[in-house]
């Protein structure tokens, strides 16, 4: 899958004056740009560098918001072929996704036992795992966050994966997305968390805050906060339960008819849906658009993650 042409450049950042960050696993660098002319890069096929020969590829890119609060972490440690990917969308300043982009990860690797469990193949004990390594990095990342002082009412929601070439392991908090494409057709694979709308998880997370004793004000929690599952947060976490960083966690199969995974932040998705996503990473379509020109006012934070299986060949340029 050819990620690098221009068509792909010019779908989320034509003519968009901003700064960019272009991170790629191969060297690890940091480039700062003062017009966005990049938007994902991916390591060349012959330079593979995750784990199962998974290449990645990653992108913060800020809107029109003062502040770039998101961040993308990708890890190839080969936790048993396992690589590690997270998007963290930050909210009231970056103090916690700062925290949560090293911590995060630490804990989950810690509470899979270096990547036993995932080995193992124990769904339930896997869930369990990951669903306590949340819960701890939520309840360190608030001690940290009052002992230093530091932006003590950011908070950030995080979805996370742990992906080897025949399995995905998601755990997510909040309402970033990950995608899978199969054969081209998209598969969304998490419910987004937020106290409004008229959907089953929606409306079961307005029951949980209300039974709490919270309320919802124009789709925030106590006229605060537009999300019902983060890290951090400390003025709305007076009650544990109104606003829980407790994750759900998810485990799909991956076949040969698994192409790529998309890993995006809200800003992404509040304005464009995953099958034209989807489509375009996959077919590299020559029209024109992006995030920004359809006035996103949200910063995008993205993650693909290759799994080798769209032929170069089946691609049209």
């Amino acid at each position: 899958m050819a990620l690098l042409s221009q068509q792909l450049q010019r779908f989320l950042l034509s003519g968009i004056n901003c700064s960019s960050v272009l991170k790629t696993n191969k060297k690890n660098i940091l480039k700062e740009r003062s017009r966005c002319c990049s938007a994902i890069a991916i390591d060349a096929p012959a330079s593979l560098t995750g784990a199962s020969g998974i290449r990645w590829g990653s992108s913060r890119l800020q809107g029109a918001r003062e502040e770039m609060e998101d961040d993308v972490v990708v890890r190839s440690d080969n936790l048993d072929g396992f690589s590690f990917a997270a998007v963290f969308d930050g909210h009231a300043g970056f103090s916690s996704v700062e925290f949560l982009r090293d911590e995060l990860y630490k804990e989950c690797v810690a509470a899979l036992q270096g990547g036993l469990l995932l080995s193992g193949k124990d769904v339930n004990a896997i869930t369990e795992a990951l669903q306590g390594a949340f819960i701890k990095a939520d309840t360190k990342l608030l001690n940290w966050l009052e002992g230093t002082g530091k932006e003590i009412e950011s908070g950030s929601t995080a979805t996370a994966m742990f992906i080897r070439n025949d399995v995905l392991i998601i755990t997510h908090v909040g309402d970033s997305c990950a995608v899978l494409s199969r054969s081209g057709k998209a598969e969304v694979l998490t419910n987004s968390h937020r106290p409004y709308g008229n959907n089953k998880v929606s409306l079961q997370e307005i029951r949980r805050i209300r039974e709490a004793g919270g309320w919802i004000v124009n789709g925030r929690i106590c006229g605060d906060i537009s999300v019902s599952r983060a890290f951090g947060d400390m003025r709305v976490q007076f009650n544990g339960d109104l606003l829980i960083a407790y994750p759900d966690v998810y485990q799909v199969p991956l076949r040969s008819d698994a192409e790529f995974v998309l890993l995006a932040s809200d800003g992404l998705w509040d304005y464009m849906n995953s099958s034209d996503a989807v489509a375009f990473v996959r077919n590299q379509l020559r029209q024109h658009g992006n995030v920004q020109d359809r006035r996103s006012q949200d910063n995008v934070s993205i993650v693909i993650a290759d799994l080798g299986y769209t032929p170069v060949s089946q691609i049209h340029l």
